[in-house]
């Protein structure tokens, strides 16, 4: 079987309506449709789940993410497989309250959009393009094209942590080449993790907040990438 580069098999080694389809998502997923089922049972019995918002959910959709960061970063498989499931619920739960609005949507809504989105944009396996050199800034480009983004700094979450926001922003103004200086030495995961906490410790020391600090130079470099972005004015 030929394959196209990375040995992903192209779209038509996989039969039209088969559950290995990846550009019409068919097949059959028997536990996907009893979490739907439960979910729609769940909100029509019980009090505490019929009760439930969009908003009163977003506690727990943080903390659930948060223990799924700690069981992928642990190696704990059982442990993963559990808070993939809580994580999965949540989507199941805000499409369930989603799709009891008349202009609303349900989860097969959610799955086809988020599918139909992964293959317009990878053109290099589903069409005929080739693979560009720059994969993630190819990714970038067309995330942007298609929201009409001009900005860099546009669609990044105000409620990302600073130390987040800034490897978002730096990430984004690298593949999208804006002309900002940014600091590019090579350095290892934990060599940057214990400088990170070493300067947590020297800003502690000195009576400065590391969160304000931060957030204070993600400011000074947005002010950069929008002075670049507008031709240095």
């Amino acid at each position: 079987m030929s394959t196209t580069p990375g040995n992903v098999p192209p779209p038509a080694a996989f039969p039209r309506g088969s559950r290995d389809d990846p550009a019409t998502g068919a097949g059959d997923h028997p536990g996907l449709s009893r979490l739907a089922e439960v979910m729609a049972t769940l909100r029509r019995r019980c009090p505490w789940d019929a009760e439930q918002t969009h908003r009163s959910l977003v506690q727990y959709l943080i903390e659930e993410t948060g223990e799924l960061v700690e069981a992928i970063e642990t190696g704990d498989r059982d442990h993963l497989a559990e808070e993939l499931g809580d994580v999965l619920l949540q989507v199941y739960f805000h499409a369930e309250i989603a799709a009891e609005a008349p202009d609303g949507f349900d989860i097969d809504d959610v799955a086809a959009g988020v599918a139909d989105k992964l293959v317009r944009r990878h053109p290099h396996v589903f069409g005929g393009e080739g693979v560009p050199a720059d994969l993630h800034g190819s990714w970038e480009q067309r995330k942007a094209e298609e929201k009409g983004r001009t900005s860099v700094l546009e669609g990044i979450p105000e409620q990302l942590s600073a130390l987040a926001r800034a490897g978002k922003i730096i990430s984004r103004t690298r593949s999208r080449r804006v002309a900002v200086e940014l600091a590019d030495e090579p350095i290892d995961a934990a060599e940057l993790g214990r400088q990170i906490v070493a300067l947590v410790a020297r800003g502690q020391a000195s009576g400065i907040d590391p969160d304000q600090a931060v957030r204070d130079a993600v400011r000074d470099l947005e002010r950069g990438v929008r002075s670049a972005e507008n031709g240095g004015s």
